[in-house]
């Protein structure tokens, strides 16, 4: 009897536990065949000081990129979002006549949005400094940033895609290759697939053996596969080579695929000597990776846009690299020289522990941060303490930034195809997470009484991916929903 009492006592404590979630939600599970024991969630108004919606909410889940509401409200609130990252020229020895007789030095301070075009506008700087001709080598200081951040191992066996790469203190492109597909429609390619560099570097060549088909388009990356090679000329390795294989379909328009073919170094030079040859320039000597000498002479500095620029960028497309960059410079600033992704875990959690909430101070016991980005079997948060952190993001200085860095449900970014013909579409703002075994999202929905819910929903299991009608039923009720 004693036994059966204690059954039932459980079975009820069971049942009040999974009673809290909205029915549709419940279904939605249900019919995925997803458990509730696998599924946190919180949803609470911003101004209310308890949830209405509380299941597993302590329960210490991967968020998935969902950790970058975390890596990117301390980097807005610990750096302002007015900061400026910054990349300097020095020269190491004497210029005349517009001939530097030395080295160019390069310091990089790990600005995650040096695109070609901000290199191309500081080579452009440094010649109207007076700088055309350089006999010496170019020389990379990336000191900023610890050298062990680049001897982790890939996420997955994809080593070759952009998701993948490793942080740099001096990063350019995010050493991106994109590669744009698409079916040739006038006389010349006809019947072809066309595939071409978005920006060409003479180092990477192409080898094009897709075939054109037709049909739908759908998975299009499925049908299709891409191998890494080394060129060599004259036994010294020059070089690399892309080779696609596979079928694709006019249906597909214009397709991407981003690939990290060259290290950062390489990238970098090779980029370098294109953009400096282009502007007119001559350079003749190598490559060379280290501390710049204590006599070199600055030349010239440039500045990034503005953090909250970047950080908008980032959460609404979910760039991994940049989330990276991001914690090696709290890293930078708020810890110790050089940057590592234990320093700016700690300066997070040191920060995160002088939040409150309702007089309550935040002790995220669980937190687990490896590097920032959600790209990660390690990183842990519990639903609770990542909505409490939206609702003190919500009252605090930098929430017009943080906010509007979210991707607006059914308008832009990863949401952008989510919900389009319901009307909580355009009146949410959200970010992703997804990994295998991973499915989450999190942020602010506005409700149909114009009142501000956070919304927190963390699922992992091996069927997290069919999750996805389960927060769309959770996000359409927060919205219907009568506080």
């Amino acid at each position: 009897m004693k036994k059966r009492l204690i059954y039932f006592m459980l079975s009820l404590a069971s049942l009040t536990a999974h009673a809290e979630l909205p029915s549709v939600v419940i279904e939605a599970l249900k019919q995925s065949g997803i458990p509730q024991d696998s599924v946190a969630i919180v949803v609470q108004g911003v101004d209310k000081t308890n949830a209405s919606v509380m299941h597993n909410a302590n329960k210490s889940l991967n968020p998935a990129s969902v950790m970058k509401l975390v890596t990117s409200n301390a980097a807005l609130d610990l750096l302002s979002p007015a900061y400026r990252w910054k990349t300097e020229i020095y020269q190491d020895g004497v210029a005349t006549n517009g001939v530097l007789n030395g080295n160019l030095i390069i310091k990089g301070y790990g600005d995650p949005s040096f695109k070609t075009q901000e290199f191309w506008r500081l080579l452009m700087r440094l010649q109207q400094a007076g700088i055309k001709e350089i006999k010496g080598d170019l020389i990379l200081d990336k000191s900023y940033f610890s050298k062990n951040i680049n001897s982790k191992n890939t996420f997955d066996n994809e080593i070759w895609r952009a998701y993948n790469a490793t942080p740099s203190a001096f990063l350019v492109n995010g050493r991106n290759s994109s590669f744009k597909f698409s079916a040739g429609n006038t006389n010349l390619d006809k019947g072809r697939v066309n595939i071409i560099q978005e920006y060409a570097l003479p180092e990477l060549s192409i080898v094009n053996n897709m075939r054109l088909i037709p049909g739908a388009c759908g998975e299009w990356r499925n049908h299709m596969t891409y191998a890494i090679g080394t060129e060599e000329t004259s036994g010294v390795k020059a070089g690399k080579t892309v080779t696609f294989n596979g079928t694709y379909s006019p249906d597909c328009a214009e397709k991407y695929l981003e690939l990290s073919v060259f290290n950062d170094d390489q990238y970098a030079f090779y980029t370098f000597k294109k953009l400096w040859s282009d502007l007119g320039g001559k350079f003749y000597g190598q490559l060379k990776t280290q501390e710049m000498p204590l006599n070199a002479v600055k030349v010239i500095e440039q500045l990034s846009e503005p953090l909250g620029y970047v950080v908008r960028e980032m959460n609404k497309w979910s760039n991994n690299l940049t989330a990276r960059q991001l914690l090696l410079t709290i890293a930078a600033e708020k810890t110790a020289l050089p940057a590592t992704e234990a320093y700016g875990a700690a300066a997070i959690k040191a920060w995160l522990s002088n939040k409150s909430l309702n007089g309550n101070s935040l002790k995220l016991d669980e937190l687990v941060i490896e590097n920032g980005s959600g790209l990660s079997r390690t990183e842990h948060i519990s639903a609770e303490h990542l909505s409490q952190m939206l609702v003190i993001a919500y009252h605090s200085p930098v929430m017009p930034e943080f906010m509007s860095s979210l991707p607006i449900l059914a308008l832009d970014g990863t949401v952008m195809k989510r919900l389009k013909n319901s009307p909580v579409a355009n009146r949410a703002h959200l970010k992703t997470g997804s990994i295998d075994g991973v499915s989450a999202i999190a942020g602010y929905v506005l409700d149909q009484q114009n009142k501000r819910q956070v919304v927190v929903m963390i699922v992992n299991h091996a069927k997290a991916g069919a999750s996805k009608a389960a927060q769309d039923a959770l996000i359409e009720w927060v919205y219907h929903q009568e506080n």
